[in-house]
């Protein structure tokens, strides 16, 4: 009978520490799994799911939204012999080159008119873009007409007459005080001004009534862009009456490349042009008995471009600007067409162009129809006319708008090139004022998208497009504050550039990504099982110490 209780007693005793070993193996089995999911899963998890966002230069990208621009430019004054007194000059600061200077411009005024003068000059000192030189003359000098007080050359030079009155019994600090208004005169004319700088910004601020006609010139002329597309298009609505020749390659050669020659500092340009058979302008013209002729009026030229626009085509594979030119030859039984303005009076150039778009020109070849004719008409299209009236579009719409001269000054038209040295340069002052604006304008509706959504990937490549815009944007605002224009032109143009690069980035399209409450949806069905197990014995496990904990305080009372 003892045997059996000692065995009895045995068996129970085994049992009980086999049950506590299996017990605490569990325990620590549970802990073990739960200190290795808290401690390397989550921390994995949390790692490998988060969302990557470089560094950004944020404080520097804030400044940016209070930007303010200081544009400044360099004149030089230059007073040829007999303009100032001994005494004046002994107390203006003269330079060696400046006095060979003024010994040219006096034989200048001997032999010269003054537009082998304005050449000249040029050539004696080329000043660089974005710079003025005003040379003063006297009142005696017979280099300009009477009644021309200022002229205004093709380069960056005027020609400014001074009175003898104005000179006699005065210091040289009152005769500049004198100068300083046909100063200021002559920078309005040659060199940026208020209507510019509010025409390039002309999208981001709130112009007063004042300056509405800026706002439309503004929205006429093309945005800035890094290059532009030009196409010429000859549009023949009736090839059995006429066989239509003309030489668009010559004439571009001829007219439109000296230009976009000049202009390579802003922009690059590509120019190509087709033929376009049985191409009708979509819109009926009237017919006017009065004039036997047919006209369109200002409110059909809206209906025009649409179905003419359809027939042109685009390059898909390039994403600048396209300007547009189309010649359109009449057929013989809508011949002549004219075109009107409001008043109902014939448009002189019988041509048209459209804000952002493009021009149209109507040619008229009625002249070519006679009696013994014999159709179809071989026609050579005068390119000359064409030409003169395409190259005046296309100055619009590139933005360098006519400057209004005042009473007194003589401007010298743009010449063969087709652009002023001077409107180069307004026209650069303007591009850079408003790459600028666009520029930080981009960058700062980036960042306030990135601070506004968290879950935007941020890879390096756009970190650093956004760094390089920023930087580019400061160095072009302290080239235009140095009076540098071609430096903070290039600098402008590299922040636009980097700056949209950052901002149409494919990677921040952020519906690519899961916020975090699609995230929880999504792993909780996966962890939650595996988790449950442990989240229980874990609760057991504090449950038991609890109850130990309790029977060893009860053993103690």
């Amino acid at each position: 009978m003892a045997y059996l209780d000692n065995n009895t007693n045995t068996l129970c005793s085994f049992s009980v520490f086999v049950c506590f070993s299996e017990r605490r193996r569990g325990q620590l089995a549970a802990l073990s799994i739960a200190a290795v999911v808290i401690i390397v899963g989550v921390p994995l998890w949390w790692r490998t799911t988060e969302t990557y966002r470089a560094w950004l230069p944020v404080s520097q990208i804030n400044e940016l939204a209070k930007l303010q621009l200081q544009l400044s430019t360099d004149v030089e004054v230059v007073f040829a012999r007999g303009t100032v007194t001994p005494e004046q000059q002994k107390k203006v600061p003269l330079t060696q080159t400046q006095d060979d200077e003024h010994t040219v411009l006096v034989y200048l005024c001997l032999s010269c008119s003054f537009l082998e003068a304005d050449l000249s000059l040029h050539t004696l000192s080329e000043s660089p873009c974005g710079s003025l030189v005003v040379y003063v003359i006297p009142e005696s000098s017979s280099l300009l007409p009477q009644d021309v007080e200022v002229y205004i050359g093709q380069r960056r030079t005027a020609l400014l007459r001074i009175g003898a009155q104005m000179r006699v019994g005065r210091t040289i600090e009152q005769l500049l005080a004198h100068l300083e208004p046909r100063l200021k005169q002559v920078l309005q004319v040659m060199s940026f001004s208020h209507t510019d700088i509010t025409a390039a910004l002309s999208d981001r601020v709130r112009l007063s009534p004042d300056n509405r006609e800026s706002k439309a010139d503004s929205m006429r002329a093309f945005k800035s862009s890094p290059g532009y597309e030009i196409t010429f298009s000859l549009l023949n609505p009736d090839p059995k009456s006429h066989r239509l020749h003309w030489d668009i390659e010559g004439a571009v050669q001829t007219y439109i490349q000296p230009l976009i020659t000049k202009l390579a500092p802003v922009a690059n340009f590509s120019i190509d042009s087709q033929t376009l058979y049985y191409a009708m302008l979509g819109v009926n013209p009237r017919f006017d008995g009065s004039r036997n002729a047919y006209t369109l009026n200002t409110d059909s030229l809206a209906h025009v471009i649409n179905p003419v626009e359809a027939r042109l085509g685009s390059n898909a594979a390039s994403s600048n600007p396209v300007l547009n030119f189309l010649l359109y030859v009449p057929d013989v039984h809508r011949s002549p067409l004219y075109i009107q303005d409001y008043k109902k009076q014939e448009v002189p150039s019988n041509a048209f162009h459209s804000p952002r778009w493009g021009g149209i020109m109507v040619y008229n070849v009625n002249s070519f129809y006679g009696p013994d004719a014999v159709f179809p008409v071989d026609i050579n299209i005068d390119m000359a006319k064409v030409m003169g009236v395409f190259l005046a579009q296309l100055r619009l719409l590139l933005g360098v708008q006519p400057s209004s001269s005042p009473p007194g000054f003589l401007v010298e038209p743009c010449g063969s090139t087709g652009l002023a040295d001077w409107e180069l340069d307004r026209l650069m002052w303007s591009r850079s004022v408003e790459n600028i604006a666009t520029a930080a304008t981009t960058i700062t509706s980036l960042a306030q998208l990135l601070d506004q959504i968290g879950n935007i990937v941020i890879n390096d490549n756009i970190a650093q497009q956004v760094s390089s815009a920023v930087t580019s944007l400061q160095l072009a605002v302290a080239e235009l504050e140095a009076g540098n224009l071609g430096f903070a032109l290039q600098y402008s143009k590299e922040a636009i550039l980097a700056s949209e690069r950052a901002f149409f980035d494919p990677s921040l399209l952020h519906l690519l990504y899961f916020p975090d409450d699609q995230k929880f949806a999504i792993y909780i069905p996966l962890f939650l099982p595996m988790c449950v197990p442990i989240l229980l014995s874990l609760l057991k496990i504090v449950s038991e110490a609890r109850q130990k904990r309790r029977e060893k305080q009860a053993k103690k009372d």
